[in-house]
């Protein structure tokens, strides 16, 4: 064998163990297989007043799913085996985006039970973004970028699916709805559908629309299979517990390039938008803490933190969760 034929196979057989490296640390974060069993506590949905997260903590349970008591959020945290990059959970409902067992670069969207057990999967459209499942948690939705990776300008592509757990129906893209702006049908190649979040009813929901270079706040009607726009410069919405606010990303003039929004707050009885006491520019979908505080991510030396800030536009932020995103918060 020549020398340059030796290189070849050499080169060859490097990058198929660096793939099956790869490939492996993908299914372990996935499938919940890294460390030791003995690392890792069983954590259930079905317990009311704790927050689970994805944890970024640099240690063994790194991407691996964790939760604190909400009351006690300093206290150290349990970490379980099973790993996520994108999280939600209600009602003993959870879902959990992750890279899929087999194909390198493409991401499914797992139900898992109250005990973090897998239930079904589904493949996504793309990248996880964001999910969401309804307070009963019946409705389960999520957003995966399928060209760019980044909401700060409009040179993306989202899909975003709604899936009826009980019914096993499953919209799988939202832009099939139909979508309306006042009294006009909009018909449009560029919409794009992201950020659901759901009402109490699960079949009300609300997420973000974008198209003609525009962001618009909207309510979704699953039943009817209908957007509806609410408002002008609203993204990733979040859905207060008693279902009279939504908190949402807005952008800002003068803010960073890259996480061009503040947070806000929207009384949907009297239109009245809040800015939120949170200065520093995010991109993050909230979360409702409880009926007076929302929790979202910022940057951080170890990917992110999750921060609080009370939901009336007083007080100020204060650091809830370090090494931590992607916060759900357990209700009764």
């Amino acid at each position: 064998m020549t020398r340059t034929a030796r290189l070849t196979v050499l080169t060859v057989v490097t990058a198929l163990l660096v793939g099956l490296a790869v490939l492996y640390t993908l299914r372990a974060a996935g499938d919940g297989r890294a460390g030791r069993d003995g690392d890792y506590t069983a954590l259930s949905l079905d317990r009311p007043g704790r927050i689970v997260f994805r944890s970024t903590a640099a240690d063994a349970g790194r991407d691996h799913l964790a939760a604190v008591d909400a009351a006690r959020p300093g206290e150290p945290r349990a970490v379980a085996a099973r790993g996520c990059l994108v999280f939600h959970a209600a009602h003993g409902t959870g879902v959990c985006l992750q890279p899929a067992r087999l194909a390198l670069g493409t991401y499914d969207a797992v139900l898992l039970d109250a005990n973090l057990r897998e239930t079904s999967r589904r493949a996504l459209a793309g990248t996880p973004s964001r999910a969401r499942v309804s307070p009963s948690g019946r409705l389960v939705a999520w957003t995966s970028f399928v060209n760019g990776e980044s909401y700060a300008g409009l040179n993306f592509s989202t899909r975003t699916a709604i899936l009826d757990t009980r019914g096993g129906r499953l919209d799988d893209n939202l832009e099939s709805y139909t979508l309306r702006r006042g009294d006009e049908t909009v018909r449009s190649p560029d919409v794009n559908v992201w950020g659901v979040t759901f009402a109490a009813d699960d079949n009300t929901f609300y997420a973000t629309v974008a198209t003609g270079g525009h962001t618009w706040l909207a309510r979704g009607d699953v039943a009817a299979r209908t957007l509806r726009t609410v408002r002008e410069n609203a993204e990733c919405p979040s859905l207060s517990p008693d279902g009279t606010r939504v908190a949402y990303k807005k952008r800002v003039p003068g803010a960073d390039a890259d996480r061009p929004w503040h947070l806000f707050v929207l009384n949907l009885a009297t239109n009245v938008e809040t800015p939120l006491a949170e200065t520093r520019t995010l991109d993050d979908q909230a979360e409702w803490l409880d009926a007076e505080r929302v929790a979202y991510s910022l940057p951080g030396d170890l990917r992110g933190d999750i921060w609080t800030v009370r939901a009336d536009g007083t007080g100020r932020p204060n650091l809830l969760i370090p090494h931590a995103l992607s916060p759900a918060v357990l209700r009764g």
